[in-house]
């Protein structure tokens, strides 16, 4: 876009709301603060109820029409008297009672199209540049509330982020959620692992009465798009969320499985329009009448047609958890970068597949089983992950034990988070992929790691995992603290995982769902030294029993 001063400011805040940024109140220059570009001024006093919130001057349309500045109305405030200005013109804002997140705009069909705040028309604007400018609030001549910026990212907002210091300000595609962390009560969660468990993605859409929302990175298995059709002809509500831009390029056998599914009346979606709202739609999980599966696995047969890949999975029934992520598909499907498949693939063509689809078969070696958790969250990436993640990695007091495909580098934050808990004496096992696109890497980070336990004397410990015939390769995404909460769910430990992507997971409490996947982690890292014992399914079936009446942990016999 040009960096010309062109184009109206309107008002307006993101699709599912916005944290306060950079906020209010007017100081001295040396007071003003920077961070990604952005600075904004602390308030003057604690009683402004106007505060800016968020700049947005660079709209993905010619001529930057729909420009806007966000404002957060703290009480029932009447507008008349106050003004906006960027030093060189200044609008006064109309004499409407106003509260809340609201959208003051020229454009107000425009932009009821990009928020859910209320709307209010104004008669004029002022422009913004896209190399930097400055809002100011004021309220009868008196400035009130100050937001700066510079170098404007295209089709992003900049508004304060809520995991960084209380000065730092971040740009965010306009559209991006910023959901917080939903925790619930435990109720009912049923933990299976893959290749073991492929039987209960399938028989948990198999029971689907009123609807299912699926979400994926990709969709090619066979099975589960039978599913999704039979349970549209019964009546149900089926709609699929995928991306449409995956590492490598959609494949045909991906192209041809949306096909099938539009041609049976199933409402398709794909992310890859502009302006993006996330870098990949890589969550992995479906919200089906009041219940939400969520795992770790593509719906494909290497995943959750459990033909390849070790992954973990959960089905929950805590309504609080159920709600948002059905919140989530919904704030995710309607975006502006978002497209029906049959508008999306016209004139497209599409990669070759990249060989035949898994067709490993392996023993079923633990068995799905019911639990009631103490407690359940639901974290979403960008929103919320990375910061739950670290908090959790931070108050870890006896053991943390992590199954990863990769880990991005030996700075990322949630290693350094995972180092800083050994140092302090936590136990740490790292057990990582040995899959032939990440096993170089994984075997030097392993050395690594095991060299610096050694010199620092720390608690830690790093394996490259031999599946021995139980599984293909690790794709799981899961880690365990102190053995008593249990990470499932879609987010790599990777910073664009946890900072670009749409991610999803769940985090559960209680020693019965943890001791599961301890008890399968603990089989996972014995490798190759573990042949698959008789009674290995009985011990996991009884876990949450062997839990309750003798608080020890359970673990595979060699």
């Amino acid at each position: 876009m040009s960096l010309s001063r062109v184009g109206f400011v309107a008002f307006a805040v993101l699709v599912v709301g916005v944290p306060a940024i950079a906020a209010s109140g007017v100081a001295s220059a040396d007071t003003q603060r920077r961070a990604n570009g952005v600075a904004s001024t602390p308030p003057a006093n604690d009683t402004t109820p106007l505060d800016v919130v968020g700049v947005y001057p660079d709209p993905v349309v010619d001529e930057d029409v729909g420009e806007f500045v966000i404002l957060d109305v703290a009480a029932p405030t009447r507008l008349g008297g106050y003004t906006l200005s960027d030093g060189e013109d200044r609008v006064e804002l109309p004499n409407r009672t106003v509260e809340g997140r609201v959208a003051l705009t020229v454009t107000p069909n425009l932009t009821r199209n990009r928020t859910e705040a209320t709307v209010v028309a104004l008669s004029q604007g002022i422009a913004l540049a896209n190399d930097g400018d400055h809002v100011t609030l004021a309220h009868n001549g008196e400035p009130v509330a100050r937001a700066n910026y510079t170098d404007a990212t295209e089709g992003e907002i900049a508004t304060r982020e809520s995991d960084r210091d209380e000065d730092g300000l971040a740009w965010r595609p306009v559209g991006a959620t910023d959901f917080p962390v939903v925790a619930a009560a435990g109720e009912s969660a049923r933990a299976f692992v893959l290749p073991s468990g492929a039987s209960v993605p399938v028989e948990t859409l198999a029971d689907a009465e009123t609807r299912i929302l699926l979400a994926g990175y990709t969709l090619t298995s066979e099975r589960v798009a039978r599913e999704l059709v039979a349970a549209g002809r019964r009546g149900v509500e089926v709609r699929v969320l995928v991306d449409g831009s995956p590492v490598g390029g959609l494949s045909r056998r991906s192209a041809r499985r949306l096909d099938t599914l539009t041609e049976r009346g199933v409402e398709v979606t794909v992310l890859s329009a502009e302006p993006a709202r996330y870098e990949f739609h890589h969550a992995k999980y479906a919200v089906v009448d009041d219940r939400a599966l969520v795992t770790t696995e593509n719906w494909k047969p290497a995943g959750t047609g459990g033909h390849a890949s070790r992954g973990w999975g959960v089905v929950v029934s805590a309504d609080r958890v159920v709600h948002g992520l059905a919140r989530t598909f919904q704030a995710d499907t309607s975006g502006l970068d978002a497209r029906a498949w049959s508008r999306y693939r016209a004139g497209k063509r599409f990669e070759p597949a990249d060989g035949q689809p898994a067709n490993g078969t392996f023993p079923e070696a633990v068995h799905p089983q019911q639990f009631s958790p103490d407690a359940v969250e639901l974290l979403r990436a960008p929103d919320n992950a990375e910061r739950r993640l670290l908090e959790l990695l931070r108050n870890a007091d006896e053991a943390i034990r992590i199954e990863q495909v990769a880990i991005g580098s030996r700075r990322q934050p949630f290693l350094r988070a995972t180092l800083a808990a050994a140092r302090r004496g936590v136990e740490v096992q790292i057990l990582l992929s040995g899959a032939w696109y990440v096993e170089e890497a994984n075997r030097r980070l392993v050395r690594r790691l095991n060299k610096r336990a050694d010199r620092e004397a720390i608690p830690l410990s790093a394996r490259v995992a031999d599946p021995n015939g139980r599984f293909e390769k690790i794709h799981a995404k899961g880690v365990i603290v102190d053995d008593d909460q249990v990470l499932v769910g879609s987010l790599n430990w990777n910073n664009n995982s946890a900072r670009e992507n749409r991610e999803v997971a769940v985090l559960m409490e209680g020693e019965g769902v943890a001791s599961y996947f301890t008890a399968v982690f603990r089989a996972d890292w014995q490798g190759g030294d573990w042949p698959v014992p008789a009674g290995v399914v009985l011990a996991v079936a009884l876990s949450w029993f062997v839990a309750v009446l003798t608080a020890r942990r359970i673990e595979f016999e060699r």
